[in-house]
């Protein structure tokens, strides 16, 4: 694991508020340097960042715990002035969905002559998308920009003993200069267009695999466990990621939306519209969302009222939905001097509705939100239940590594408040290969038809920004 002593080396963080237009979204993510990063949650600041001061890296079951005492050791030796909250200095990442993943060196290479399985039910073996993704990894940005309802604010920090406030101050001056050479608006590029695309799930697979989790429900064995399909997408253009996040912004603007490179030159790209929080803190104040039951959006008003009323009376999405607002209650009892469940409402997406249930909490204790982190994941939305029987079904029944699709995304700041969401509607791409993924809860009264259906609605919000117009 990387992370810097108490003692040394010393963080140096400087905000400005930007004058003038507010720069282009697009703008501002390609003048940065990778590692770059996006955050933009509902009902908080934008981030776009660029560079790393400093990274935290940290493998195996007790990755939370070493991140968090890094980050600690790390904001200890701060020197920071910020003329507003938002743009404070704070760490962005995330982790891997299994604790200990998979050894990668048994990972085979693309079949490029493997077809779509919704053609010919083949399925071509997947390479490795999560190479460089450690099991949990967050950055420090360089310089970063932030956009509150006030206007923008751009803050550099610096990490290490040669770090210095004149330097600091330096930089601040000249990215100052050229974000307000960059136009308020930026035209964008077009979708690259899809040349072909692979599923590592046949048809004939998933039913198996849906039938023997239905069949252990019934059993006893399980109570809900999600399986997930990964779909290759060879793109016929170079992928534009700025553009794809914009349009996403747009179509989903309910969502969180993110983007998390690794370190190097032409990096690939983790990102996605994730309609799942996992876990705010503020102080002692903790929210979140059980999110699950899903069906798709009317082509009329009327139709789409519809198709929310019936989700809402369906037995199976209702239970479903139900078993994650339990859990959730469950997993924060222990952390909670009370808890509160709000109203079980619909969410709408552009193209699925889902039900929807708030939770909040008010803590017994000073609690680090990496904790809360540990404790929330998986929620039964993304693994099931019983947490460990699900991992294990889940481990067997899907023929690819998750890594860091469906697992906690989010940032860290000084005082140990953040905000993380679940890494859902989400690809992992490099300039020309994107690998999508997509889940779906299966209970005891699952069709494998319906769900692989399901499925299909949910590779719709990335798919649709790779497809050519």
């Amino acid at each position: 694991m990387e992370s810097p002593r108490a003692a040394d080396p010393q963080l140096i963080s400087r905000s400005v508020r930007l004058d003038g237009e507010r720069p282009s979204f697009r703008a501002v993510l390609e003048g940065f340097d990778s590692p770059r990063t996006v955050w933009d949650a509902p009902g908080e600041a934008t981030v776009i960042a660029g560079g790393a001061a400093a990274t935290l890296t940290a493998e195996g079951p007790d990755r939370f715990d070493h991140i968090q005492e890094a980050a600690e050791s790390l904001f200890a030796s701060g020197d920071v002035h910020a003329g507003t909250e938002a743009a404070c200095p704070r760490l962005f990442g995330g982790c891997t969905f299994h604790a200990d993943q998979p050894s990668r060196t048994d990972r085979a290479a693309v079949d490029t002559d493997g077809g779509d399985p919704d053609i010919d039910g083949e399925a071509a073996e997947p390479a490795d998308p999560w190479a460089e993704f450690p099991d949990a990894r967050f950055v420090f940005p360089r310089v970063q920009v932030t956009i509150t309802d006030r206007g923008p604010w751009l803050t550099v920090n610096a990490v290490g003993p040669e770090a210095s406030v004149a330097a600091v101050e330096a930089r601040i001056e000249t990215e100052r200069e050229r974000l307000g050479s960059l136009p308020a608006a930026a035209p964008g590029t077009p979708q690259p267009g899809i040349a072909d695309r692979r599923r590592t799930t046949t048809p004939e697979a998933w039913r198996a695999g849906v039938t023997a989790a239905t069949d252990r429900i019934a059993a006893g064995d399980l109570r809900k466990v999600v399986l997930a399909q990964a779909l290759e997408a060879d793109l016929a253009a170079d992928l534009a990621v700025g553009d794809i996040l914009s349009r996403l912004g747009d179509k989903y603007p309910s969502c969180t939306r993110f983007l998390v490179e690794p370190e190097g030159p032409d990096p690939p790209a983790f990102f996605g519209a994730t309609p799942e929080r996992l876990v705010s803190l503020r102080g002692r104040t903790v929210e979140t969302d059980a999110l699950a039951g899903t069906t798709g959006r009317g082509e009329t008003p009327a139709e789409d009222e519809w198709l929310a009323e019936e989700l809402l009376s369906d037995a199976k999405n209702v239970h479903e939905h139900e078993l994650v607002a339990e859990t959730i209650r469950e997993q924060l009892a222990p952390f909670a001097a009370s808890v509160s469940t709000g109203d079980r409402q619909i969410k709408r997406l552009a193209t699925v509705q889902h039900i929807h249930t708030p939770i909040t909490a008010e803590l017994a204790a000073d609690t680090h939100v990496l904790s809360l982190v540990e404790a929330l994941h998986p929620t039964p939305a993304v693994g099931g239940l019983p947490p460990d029987r699900a991992l294990e079904t889940i481990r067997e029944t899907e023929p690819f590594d998750r890594g860091w699709y469906a697992a906690p995304i989010g940032w860290i700041d000084a005082a140990g408040n953040g905000t993380f969401a679940v890494g859902l509607r989400s690809a992992v791409a490099t300039r020309r290969l994107a690998t999508l993924f997509a889940g779906v809860g299966i209970v005891g009264d699952s069709d494998p038809d319906a769900e692989w259906d399901e499925v299909e609605l949910k590779f719709r919000p990335i798919l649709d920004e790779l497809e050519s117009e």
